[in-house]
């Protein structure tokens, strides 16, 4: 008999209106190498503890009670933590899903890409096969910079981008705007310059960076870098948009 597949689910939102178009039903899985000094999500880094074990149909069937307000391209979306790390749960998932006619929305980092892993790449072309959009976070395009930002490497961050558009798989690029620390003008313009050669790119997003899980780092006793940096304002916001010129890519339309 085959093991059952499970998946370590975080949290849920019900009505998320920001991660795919429409209204979402969200899950935010368990597990994630990265470090990003800035996360938002501290909380979902253990991969091995933590959240609700859920098989993919009982995950469906949570999401599915919802689906009278997918209109407008809506559907369910697949989050973290960072779900790659969960490929198998979530391909099986939005399986379910694309048998269902409903929309499927994975947002991810890219950090357990790995091209020359062909076990990975199997999977991996298997979850191309039901997802209708990627999410894609970049947090910086300098290496180093991102290291020191994130603990991790970005080439196969970036390989797996060029990987989606040269498959005809549709994005959302993502960048985290941290002032003083990812907003240098001429690692911008590397973003901008990488983000045009990608074939597949239908909106690109601006995310100011804020502070506001500060107290999430001191209830699980996690000192938090940035804790003297103010959020990013409007003007932040417009001055790397000069550069990124985000408004070039028109949003994206659900099949």
């Amino acid at each position: 008999m085959a093991e059952e597949i499970l998946g370590r689910v975080n949290s849920i939102e019900s009505f998320g209106s920001v991660d795919g178009p429409g209204v979402r039903f969200i899950f935010f899985m368990q597990g994630c190498r990265m470090r990003c000094k800035y996360c938002h999500n501290p909380e979902t880094w253990k991969t091995d503890d933590g959240g609700e074990l859920y098989t993919p149909e009982d995950a469906f069937k949570k999401a599915y009670r919802y689906k009278n307000y997918w209109n407008n391209g809506g559907g369910i979306t697949v989050s973290g933590g960072e779900p790659l790390l969960q490929i198998e749960f979530v391909t099986e998932l939005f399986k379910i899903a694309h048998e269902k006619g409903v929309n499927t929305a994975l947002d991810t980092s890219a950090n357990p890409f790995n091209s020359a892993d062909p076990e990975f790449m199997k999977k991996f072309e298997a979850l191309l096969e039901v997802t209708d959009l990627f999410l894609l976070d970049i947090k910086e395009i300098n290496p180093e910079r991102h290291k020191d930002l994130t603990a991790w490497d970005n080439s196969n961050i970036l390989e797996m981008a060029k990987y989606l558009s040269d498959h005809g798989k549709n994005m959302w690029i993502r960048h985290v705007l941290v002032p003083g620390v990812n907003d240098f003008e001429e690692d911008l313009q590397g973003l901008s310059d990488f983000v045009k050669t990608l074939k597949t790119v239908q909106r690109f997003e601006i995310l100011p960076y804020h502070n506001m899980m500060i107290p999430k780092y001191e209830k699980l006793g996690i000192d938090f870098p940035l804790k003297d940096l103010d959020a990013a304002d409007k003007s932040d916001v417009e001055k790397a948009d000069k550069i990124l010129n985000t408004s070039e890519y028109k949003g994206y339309l659900a099949k």
